[in-house]
């Protein structure tokens, strides 16, 4: 090897010493996002997992897109659940369903508040939804024309309510202590069982989310369709097992 050779095959050997432990530590690894996944035996003792899905991430397009899909469920409904163990470390609420946790908390109780709201809320969520949902039929159907008089009514009605929520929260499809259905809305990830907080307690029916994460990439800021093109996804028969 003459002079000339030697310096440049001892230029690039050196420079790929310099930009190898550079790309080394900007290359993602594979386990990137871990982080935002509940672990499936917590170690604090507490039974709250992410719920899996029925159906694929793209089943629901494209009233909502397989990428806002992922992002929901796989991070920020994850990352609700993994705070909520954390926050009930100690805590006199913990060991109870998130469903009595619900009813207990009070204003006191901001991360159990928030995060046990953000895993309830978001649960009933998931399992509200199915592709091809339709219109209702059967005891869902007799249920909303009683109270709203029709299901275009209805619609009427719960599109108000969400798209009327200022900044992040929910609208809810209820039914109140008399039986009869009613439509209201709640701020961040609050809900109609937090009785101690909202001015109108029920058992939620029916749950659409308003936070931006849930429709932004698709939608922008256009909620309207949104909301309008939820009711094309939503599991009826779900909603008639919660009837009762």
């Amino acid at each position: 090897m003459n002079k000339r050779k030697f310096i440049k095959t001892a230029g690039i050997i050196a420079t790929g010493s310099v930009m190898l432990p550079y790309f080394s530590c900007n290359t993602p690894s594979s386990n990137e996002g871990e982080k935002d996944q509940p672990e499936s035996k917590p170690e604090t003792g507490s039974e709250f997992i992410i719920p899996g899905l029925v159906y694929s991430f793209d089943a629901l397009e494209p009233n909502i897109d397989v990428r806002t899909m992922e992002i929901h469920h796989g991070k920020h409904h994850a990352g609700y659940v993994r705070k909520l163990n954390k926050a009930l470390e100690g805590h006199n609420l913990a060991g109870k369903t998130i469903e009595e946790i619900c009813a207990l908390v009070t204003d006191e109780d901001t991360g159990v508040r928030n995060n046990g709201g953000g895993h309830y809320n978001h649960t009933l969520f998931w399992e509200s939804l199915k592709p091809n949902g339709g219109a209702p039929t059967g005891k869902i159907a007799d249920a909303l024309k009683a109270a709203f008089g029709s299901y275009e009514q209805f619609q009427e009605a719960f599109s108000k309510s969400a798209t009327s929520v200022f900044g992040s929260g929910w609208a809810w499809l209820c039914k109140g202590e008399d039986g009869t259905l009613f439509v209201s809305s709640t701020p961040n990830q609050d809900n109609p069982l937090m009785k101690n907080l909202v001015e109108t307690p029920g058992s939620p029916i029916l749950g659409i989310d308003v936070w931006e994460h849930a429709y932004y990439l698709n939608y922008q800021n256009r909620r309207g369709d949104y909301v309008k093109n939820f009711f094309n996804i939503i599991n009826w028969d779900k909603l008639s097992e919660r009837l009762g």
